[in-house]
């Protein structure tokens, strides 16, 4: 076994002996399929620590030569697979770790001469006589053993992208990577199959894929990649009963990057540490500083503070993420800085309505510590002042709780101009932050003969009575309450008994005062 040439399944069994594995092997179906086929070129992006070296360790332990992974796989689902025996350790596999061999090779323009070195002395050892002694390059070594033995080559490359993100602004050292991985995989039938996983997507030069034969799956198009982009709610809800854990809080922690065609994916490093440590808490988001998300989030470009204002307050915000450029410098627009942070794991991103939103309350309490970083003064005192405002709510104090609501529109940013009702909706909703902790927001929700603006639904376990809001522009604020009563908005709360919560906000443009009046009903 090789450090680059068939490295074998340890890595693999690592996985597997660890206290919690959820098995994805399936996978190895979906990759059998496109085996020297076309579709042979595969890319899949998706955020640090959802499990993107695990899958290729598992694709390099299931297809390597030189050793015997059969025992390894047998009690897993891809054992129960026709094509499981067929391919099972027939292939000779190349396994490129690209962030370790950037670090290793010193500087970016070193890491193409650095890797061909390396990687052309191991196989000159293992194919004596098969390739030129003076041979320096790779792509042309393999053109070689394939010619003369015709077995060809899984390559695998882990954080292929890593040249993007270390090297932001060396465009030459760049463009020497991706003219060598266009050389590597373009046109070349040694390749059997061959597999790169990164954070970004496959690097544009406008609207064309520097290596257009890779079909991508990614944070954004995921297509039959979607159940292997981390856990889905089946695999969590199953954590969930062999370790007494809470579903309710597990989902509204680490729930949220919602895709077409599977159901809800969470996050794998948090759903793992949160079930070892029996404690709902931030995990991924602490493997690295607030800086990642701060350095994009301050650019507020061209309105993102309104965007970021909207997605605090629970709501969905609409977003072209077919400009990104899939770099990390590169950007025309807000859509642009919104794809990255989707493709960073930050934000969520909903295809049937191409919208973006903030997925759960792990990274929603990044968004809200970043924001107070970086100075945005409006939005933190609303935040600062939501357990205020929360607190008046449920005390049914009318007048505490327009009175906020007007001082944090004195303070006035471009959203709260309050061109319309909807502007006041996101502007509520981010008033009540604090209640994601004990509720589920929803807009529109609904109910009897319409649709309640916003409504507040206790969280499972949580002692607090759920509260429905209908908001008036320039009427009177008493038809809000006649309104919940007379089209039964009551009835989006038909599983409920108990104590509820009718709050009517009105806002008076004229005189740019809000009017607020509660009533407490039992159901």
């Amino acid at each position: 076994m090789g450090r680059y040439l068939n490295p074998g399944n340890e890595a693999f069994y690592i996985s597997i002996s660890s206290d919690i594995y959820i098995d994805k092997t399936n996978m190895i179906d979906l990759t059998n399929s496109r085996l020297g086929k076309e579709k042979r070129f595969i890319c899949v992006s998706r955020p640090r620590r959802f499990g993107k070296t695990m899958t290729a360790n598992m694709l390099a332990a299931y297809y390597g030569k030189n050793c015997d992974s059969k025992s390894l796989f047998q009690n897993y689902k891809i054992a129960e697979n026709t094509s499981f025996g067929k391919h099972l350790n027939q292939y000779y596999v190349l396994f490129f770790e690209m962030q370790r061999l950037l670090t290793r090779a010193g500087h970016a323009s070193n890491l193409v001469p650095y890797l061909e070195k390396e990687v052309l002395a191991e196989l000159a050892a293992a194919f004596p006589g098969l390739i030129e002694k003076q041979e320096i390059h790779l792509p042309r070594a393999l053109e070689s053993i394939y010619e003369k033995d015709k077995t060809g080559f899984i390559m695998i490359i882990d954080e292929w992208d890593c040249m993007f993100r270390e090297a932001k602004h060396d465009l030459i050292s760049q463009k020497a990577y991706l003219d060598f991985l266009r050389d590597l995989f373009k046109g070349q039938t040694y390749v059997r199959l061959a597999y790169m996983t990164g954070i970004l997507p496959v690097k544009k030069y406008g609207n064309h894929s520097a290596l257009n034969v890779f079909d991508e799956f990614s944070m954004t198009s995921p297509g039959r990649m979607a159940e292997y982009m981390g856990f889905t709610e089946a695999e969590v809800k199953e954590l969930c009963e062999t370790h007494h854990m809470n579903f309710d809080e597990m989902q509204r922690w680490y729930d949220g990057y919602q895709f077409q065609n599977t159901t809800h994916i969470y996050n794998p490093k948090s759903i793992i540490d949160a079930v070892q440590e029996e404690s709902f808490q931030n995990y991924w988001t602490k493997t690295e500083t607030y800086e990642a998300l701060k350095v994009y989030i301050a650019m507020n470009m061209d309105g993102l503070k309104d965007a970021v204002i909207i997605m605090l307050g629970g709501s969905k915000y609409p977003v072209d993420v077919d400009t990104f450029q899939n770099d990390m410098t590169t950007f025309a627009s807000k859509d642009d800085v919104l794809t990255l942070l989707v493709h960073l794991g930050y934000l969520a991103y909903e295809e049937e309505t191409a919208s973006v939103f903030i997925p759960n309350e792990e990274v929603r309490a990044e968004f809200a510590r970043t924001v107070r970083q970086i100075g945005w003064e409006v939005i933190t005192d609303m935040l600062n002042v939501s357990d205020t405002l929360l607190e008046a709510t449920w005390n049914g104090d009318e007048a505490s709780v327009a009175g906020i609501l007007d001082d944090i529109h004195t303070d006035n940013i471009d959203i709260l101009s309050y061109n319309n009702e909807l502007s006041l909706s996101y502007v509520i909703m981010l008033a009540y932050f604090s209640a994601q902790r004990y509720y589920i927001s929803k807009r529109e929700l609904q109910g009897g003969k319409g649709f309640a603006d916003i409504v507040f639904l206790p969280r499972h376990g949580v002692e607090k009575p759920p509260v429905i809001v209908e908001l008036k522009w320039n009427k009177d604020v008493a038809g809000a309450i006649s309104q919940i009563k007379e089209k039964k908005y009551l009835k989006c709360l038909d599983d409920y008994t108990g104590e509820v919560i009718l709050a009517g906000i009105n806002y008076d443009k004229k005189t740019k005062v809000h009017q607020c009046i509660i009533e407490k009903i039992n159901k």
